[in-house]
């Protein structure tokens, strides 16, 4: 059998510029990076080309380790709907580099339904993530900077919030001091790196609708607080202006192709755990604006990336799904079954029925935002029968929602044909209702949080850490508790521990922190052990990766 890698190596694409006209784009509106990337200029959106168009959102239940595939899922949906002849779009998240060299090895799809060149995609790419963290740490350098070229004047923060960032999984690095080594090495000051796609820089790429609201965000970061509790901020610093040309290249989306040389639009990647996980708003929109179906994806479990692409991202933008696309699998559904990981691709109908608790509460949760359902089953080569009647049963006559199997990932788009034949015919004779938010902009941030951890994840209740209730205390006082709240926690569970597999309604959530972004106009709630900056596994996926005669090795 072959290698992701290996079918996407044996695939003939065709040159960018003639995926671009196909979709009304023309060559000289192209940034091309070779023959076969090209960045998109946002000035192309048109949201009066965007009525009538479709937009559907695929996200999950819970995943595994092993994950759930979604992505796969999400360009073999996009295949499927071309192979049927629905002109379709699929807007993706680019891949970060901690991940692929870490565990995943790869974030762009997997066999006959991938994104191309899948070795660039999941390397440097266009250098979006380089732009986004070099806009990050220019912050960290110039407003360090600031306090040392300022300290003789009395300059002082209270308490600096901004931290650096690396795209890779580093430990280390997670609390570090700088300034070591004499005065002339700026301020002493303790401090630490998130990964590249916790960054705040990230989030407003993502939601920012076009430059000036890229430049008037990054104004609005806060930084720290000053001694008498005002708030410092990039204006403050005076720098937008010089972090916005940072990113001017990186704000436009990418267009790539997918196996059968159909459009793809990947740009931007916040992790769903410890950001809103969406690709950028104005990819979507791009998307809506040249194709009639837009396929797109929530990070991780519906809980976690469909519950922020809900609240914030349709909350900010006015976009409204369609339909959501459940991806479920049979080993994630053994293993909320409580059947161990080690055995969870053994066949196991009793364990696949044990866990279809997990699919039912994700189900109960998609609804309550007034959207319809389509489960897709991801099939794995060992899944059997049996196991997916089950769930095929379950779905169909116990929750009376649509019910298909996807073979993307071994026959294309032919493989999600009736997948896709079943999402148009939901759209068109039972799409969804207006959106439900789960909270309003005016309440309070307490409520929102509640809202979240006892209505979607089934908490009995919540309590708060010191430095939460702080930050509480100065949300208020900034005036800021109408943004949005956007739950950092662990994807593996409904609950803060990320071993809990089975119910765990009636759990304790723990606020631990809570991060202001007022640039990205979104509160950041970390609950549990969560970490914004990943360790590395025992062993990484890096040992695997290696450059053999001239090909890369080793991407999945």
């Amino acid at each position: 059998m072959l290698t992701d890698i290996e079918i996407a190596r044996s695939v003939k694409l065709r040159n960018i510029t003639d995926v671009a006209r196909e979709i009304g784009i023309n060559d000289d509106d192209l940034e091309t990076y070779g023959h076969y990337m090209a960045k998109v200029p946002v000035r192309l959106i048109d949201k009066s080309k965007q009525r009538g168009h479709h937009l559907v959102l695929v996200t999950a239940i819970s995943p595994t380790k092993a994950g759930n595939g979604k992505t796969t899922v999400s360009v073999g949906l996009a295949l499927g709907m071309n192979h049927i002849g629905k002109p379709t779009i699929v807007a993706l998240r680019e891949p970060s580099l901690g991940p692929c060299f870490g565990m995943k090895g790869g974030a762009a799809g997997g066999g006959y339904a991938q994104v191309l060149p899948m070795d660039k995609i999941n390397l440097h790419f266009t250098g979006d993530f380089h732009a986004i963290t070099t806009a990050n740490n220019m912050i960290s350098a110039l407003l360090d900077n600031y306090i040392h070229q300022h300290e003789g004047e009395g300059f002082r923060l209270k308490r600096k919030l901004w931290r650096r960032v690396v795209d890779i999984n580093d430990r280390s690095l997670r609390q570090v001091i700088t300034g070591l080594g004499g005065p002339n090495n700026g301020p002493i000051s303790e401090t630490g790196f998130d990964i590249t796609p916790a960054s705040e820089i990230m989030a407003i790429m993502c939601l920012a609708t076009s430059i000036d609201d890229l430049h008037r965000r990054i104004k609005n970061i806060l930084l720290g607080f000053t001694y008498d509790d005002k708030p410092f901020t990039v204006a403050d610093l005076g720098v937008a202006g010089a972090i916005t040309v940072l990113l001017k290249d990186a704000f436009n989306p990418n267009l790539v192709q997918t196996t059968e040389g159909t459009p793809a639009l990947v740009h931007c990647g916040p992790f769903a755990n410890i950001a809103h996980g969406c690709n950028s708003l104005v990819a979507t929109q791009m998307g809506l604006t040249l194709s009639d179906y837009v396929i797109t994806e929530a990070g991780f479990g519906a809980d976690l990336g469909a519950e922020k692409f809900y609240n914030i991202k349709c909350r900010k933008s006015g976009l409204k799904p369609d339909v959501t696309v459940l991806v479920v699998t049979a080993q994630a559904l053994k293993m909320h079954g409580g059947v161990d990981y080690d055995v969870i691709k053994k066949p196991n109908v009793e364990g696949v029925r044990r866990g279809l608790w997990n699919l039912d509460k994700h189900v109960r949760n998609i609804k309550r935002f007034g959207q319809s359902i389509v489960v897709a089953f991801n099939r794995y080569g060992f899944d059997t029968d049996e196991e997916i009647a089950v769930v095929r049963d379950h779905c169909e006559r116990d929750l009376g929602i649509g019910f298909a199997v996807n073979d993307a990932y071994t026959q294309g788009g032919a493989g999600a044909a009736s997948l896709a034949r079943l999402v148009v015919d939901t759209i068109e004779h039972n799409p969804s209702g207006p959106l439900q938010y789960s909270y309003a902009d005016d309440d309070t941030v307490q409520h929102k949080i509640e809202a979240i951890a006892m209505g979607t994840y089934g908490a009995g209740k919540v309590t708060y850490d010191a430095p939460a209730k702080a930050m509480l205390r100065r949300i208020d006082a900034m005036g800021v508790g109408h943004y949005p709240i956007c739950i950092a926690k662990t994807q593996y569970s409904f609950s803060t521990d990320a071993k809990a597999y089975g119910d765990t309604d009636g759990y304790d959530f723990q606020v631990r922190d809570i991060v202001i972004n007022s640039g990205a106009e979104m509160l950041v709630v970390i609950a549990g052990n969560i970490l914004r900056m990943p360790g590395l596994p025992k062993s990484p996926q890096a040992q695997r990766i290696d450059l053999v005669g001239g090909e890369i090795m080793g991407l999945s």
